[in-house]
């Protein structure tokens, strides 16, 4: 049995959130949620959180897959990436490019975002293997992903309230 935290908020007024922070469970929930509704509620968000992991990305190699499909359908075939792979100590960003290089790391924190969230970063970091900067034509690249305005609001959610 996994350890769930429930976390009750005054803010919250309906939404209801879970993710995994460190093997745990973490439950946000309105305050004023009653507990038979409480009860349901989180079985309901756990089982979705279970479903969403159970398809997501999981390991390094799933990612490079992942970036070399994107790369192909998106990017016309012209990054190139030496690697690819999760870690765990970016706190403050989503993913970073190292141009020199061409070695791409994606926080472990997009582990469990919906595909079109993580294929929006992906395709910003695999852009930068081949325009460094962040002007108008790397912007060009960047956002040939589909849903990618969908995925900016998507980020800034999650990195304030997550």
């Amino acid at each position: 049995m996994r350890e769930i935290q429930v976390i009750r908020s005054a803010k919250r007024k309906r939404t209801v959130q879970a993710r995994i922070v460190d093997g745990r469970i973490e439950v946000r929930i309105p305050a004023r949620m009653s507990g038979p509704e409480e009860e349901r509620t989180i079985a309901e968000i756990v089982a979705k959180l279970d479903r969403r992991t159970s398809s997501a990305v999981r390991s390094d190699a799933d990612l490079m897959r992942r970036a070399r499909q994107l790369n192909e359908s998106v990017l016309e075939g012209r990054a190139r990436v030496r690697s690819i792979r999760w870690v765990g100590n970016q706190n403050k960003r989503w993913g970073s490019c190292t141009v020199s290089t061409a070695e791409i790391r994606i926080s472990d924190r997009l582990k469990l975002v919906p595909d079109y969230v993580l294929d929006s970063v992906l395709v910003h970091e695999l852009t930068h293997t081949f325009i460094p900067g962040h002007g108008p034509e790397f912007h060009r690249w960047a956002d040939r992903v589909p849903q990618a305005e969908r995925a900016r609001g998507y980020l800034e959610a999650y990195q304030r309230w997550g």
